[in-house]
């Protein structure tokens, strides 16, 4: 048994070599996998399940495909495509997920979350994540034409980059102290997340215990993946776009 655990794909047309990744993955890694788990930012953006491109409907067959072979498939909302709903996921054989999640993975509980909710030293981007998250919101955005939706997500992508360029480091990254008080409420000895791009692996101290932070990779160069297995310690796997 294999469960797989992928994020930060950002996959939009302009980037056929991470689509084409992707489905490579869902190829050569994915079949026999009892589960797989997407952390959100599967897309670069999304505006609505009404739209429907040749990249959303080439992915939503691959991802039908796997499930219909055995593998169940879950996804996360990210911060660029929390407006994904259950039309889409009908069409691809996925469950969508709450972030965070509380999983049972082999008999470690774990929780799972994007990770854009762990950076609250950016109080600018978290006001913005209220907001956008809110139903009301969310409900006046999907009653816009789709023509304004994609002008509106090009404008929040732009706004985004220029803002980003000029925050500080430790801003873009999760705050340690929210780390801990979030793994502490879950009463959890392992956290998996994704939206930083900093993959890596960090041992923490969660209520006087020992207990584990595994970030994700974002798919820019690489194709980064968490393969874990029953009585195993969950591994952090990387291989070039180039290679699937």
């Amino acid at each position: 048994m294999t469960t797989l655990f992928i994020s930060d794909l950002h996959l939009e047309e302009s980037r056929p070599d991470i689509t084409g990744a992707f489905l490579g993955f869902l190829k050569e890694k994915a079949p026999g996998a009892e589960q797989l788990f997407i952390l959100g930012d599967f897309f670069e953006a999304w505006i609505g399940d009404d739209e429907h491109t040749p990249l959303q409907d080439q992915v939503a067959e691959a991802l039908r495909a796997l499930s219909e072979s055995g593998t169940r498939i879950f996804l996360m909302h990210g911060n660029r495509d929390f407006l994904l709903g259950e039309d889409f996921c009908a069409r691809a054989g996925a469950t969508l997920l709450d972030d965070p999640t509380l999983i049972d993975l082999y008999g470690t509980p774990t929780l799972l979350m994007h990770g854009d909710s762990l950076c609250t030293a950016d109080v600018e981007y978290q006001k913005f994540r209220a907001n956008m998250r809110n139903p009301q919101t969310q409900k006046l955005i999907l009653a816009r034409p789709l023509k304004d939706r994609q002008q509106m997500a090009r404008q929040l992508r732009e706004m985004s980059t220029a803002k980003n360029r000029d925050k500080a480091e430790n801003i873009m990254d999760v705050t340690p102290d929210e780390v801990l008080r979030v793994m502490a409420a879950h009463d959890v000895p392992q956290l998996i997340h994704g939206h930083t791009h900093r993959p890596a692996e960090h041992d923490v101290e969660v209520s006087g215990k020992t207990a584990k932070r595994i970030v994700l990779g974002d798919w820019d160069k690489n194709v980064w993946w968490l393969d874990a297995k029953p009585g195993q310690t969950p591994e952090l796997k990387k291989a070039p776009l180039s290679s699937f």
